[in-house]
């Protein structure tokens, strides 16, 4: 077994692997780590070798706190009070959005968006979800099937994004779909940066049709200097760092420590990666 990969490095997986051919699971420490596995590149037979399983769940809170933040930025306009104080400018009054009014899509409805669908349900916010499975989640108001993501978008006052990053979701939030958008719109990714477009984003945030972006992700880490996005005053950029609490190292430690005993057991590991679609 091994816990967790030597400098968070899919190279370094890669060479364990192959050297040590005994090994038949491996922890990763990322709630999504089954990108950090794809990105090994490692065989058939290393595949079928061995078992990867992750800690997701152990992130969720954290997570959707930070996903709850974004969504009460954007109804608020924090970036225009932001600029207010700033220029010391006492401006004139204005309504401000209330999320108990307002409509959140989550697109995710894994660990990490039912938490955070629980939260905004609790300020009353009407929840839509979009799942492949047609069953109700606890917190949802309304499950939405993948093939009617444009009519949800419409709707929603906000997106957050809670997916990981596959093949199947890169470039899911591109330049159509975010023209399908309500003017205005708040959207918070705290699952993969790889899922938006990150050029048609910009293009909407310059034309202001994306009100708020909150970014705990981006599609390429760290976010380059030339990027628009550091200086665009409808943005909030955080280094990857919302998932990170005081209790991480002890949750995730609780989390590996019953996987172990399911695995000496014989038993069902919680948490395994999907080694076809690597989530």
């Amino acid at each position: 077994m091994l816990y967790g990969i030597p400098d968070v490095d899919p190279q370094r997986l890669a060479k364990i692997v192959e050297a040590n051919p005994t090994l038949r699971w491996v922890h990763v420490m990322a709630a999504g780590g089954g990108g950090q596995v794809k990105a090994a590149g490692l065989s058939s037979e290393a595949l079928a070798r061995v078992m990867f399983t992750t800690s997701a769940g152990v992130h969720g809170g954290p997570l959707a706190e930070y996903a709850v933040f974004g969504v009460l930025a954007g109804a608020k306009q924090l970036p225009r009070i932001l600029a207010q104080q700033r220029d010391h400018h006492w401006g004139d009054r204005w309504m401000m959005g209330q999320i108990s009014e307002q409509q959140v899509l989550i697109l995710g409805l894994g660990g990490i968006g039912r938490e955070v669908a629980r939260r905004l349900s609790l300020l009353d916010m009407h929840v839509l979800g979009v799942s492949r499975q047609q069953r109700m989640v606890p917190h949802v108001d309304e499950i939405i099937a993948p093939s009617q993501l444009r009519d949800g978008v419409r709707r929603a006052d906000a997106i957050v994004i809670a997916l990981p990053g596959t093949d199947a979701t890169e470039g899911l939030i591109d330049a159509e779909l975010l023209a399908e958008m309500k003017p205005g719109v708040t959207i918070v990714n705290v699952g993969r940066g790889t899922v938006i477009d990150e050029p048609a984003l910009i293009e909407a945030l310059q034309r202001q049709h994306v009100g708020l972006a909150v970014l705990d992700v981006t599609a390429s880490e760290p976010l380059e200097k030339a990027s628009p996005l550091w200086d665009m005053p409808n943005v909030l950029l955080t280094p990857h760092t919302a998932a990170l609490s005081e209790s991480e190292d002890r949750l995730i430690a609780e989390f590996f420590a019953d996987n172990a005993r399911r695995y000496l057991n014989g038993e069902a590991l919680r948490n395994r990666v999907d080694t076809v679609e690597f989530y």
